[in-house]
């Protein structure tokens, strides 16, 4: 969370809204892009609704943290989950959108927060079905 709002609050002083900065040619780049909806833009007028899924998401992922102290893989997925989300709500609550910065070739734009949620399921997904191996 703190490397997600870290890295957000360099690209606000850094990046003018829409502004691009190539890095490594069309590959990636930086891109300052203001999202109020879901992943890719989707919803772009559910703030409200996302505020809400996402502090229950952030709920559930502390509390399973905390009451079942997984090991291993699902609890640096669970810590990552809840730490991309804490990043996403804050920005939500905070300026009613969320900002996205990173860009890879035609992808979609995305943030620190929006990486480690989706690393996060994936290391959540191999824990369960490996289980304790």
């Amino acid at each position: 969370m703190a490397v997600d709002q870290g890295t957000k609050a360099w690209a606000m002083r850094a990046l003018d809204p829409g502004e691009t900065r190539p890095i490594w040619d069309e590959i990636f780049r930086l891109t300052r892009v203001h999202n109020p909806g879901a992943a890719f833009g989707v919803f772009p007028r559910g703030t409200a609704a996302f505020l809400a899924v996402s502090a229950i998401v952030a709920l559930g992922f502390f509390t399973y943290l905390l009451f079942s102290k997984p090991s291993g893989l699902r609890a640096w997925g669970s810590a990552l989950i809840l730490g991309g989300t804490l990043g996403n709500l804050i920005d939500r609550a905070r300026l009613g959108y969320v900002v996205d910065f990173l860009a890879l070739g035609n992808l979609t734009v995305f943030n620190v927060a929006d990486a480690a949620l989706v690393l996060g399921v994936g290391l959540m997904v191999i824990g369960l079905l490996w289980g304790s191996r």
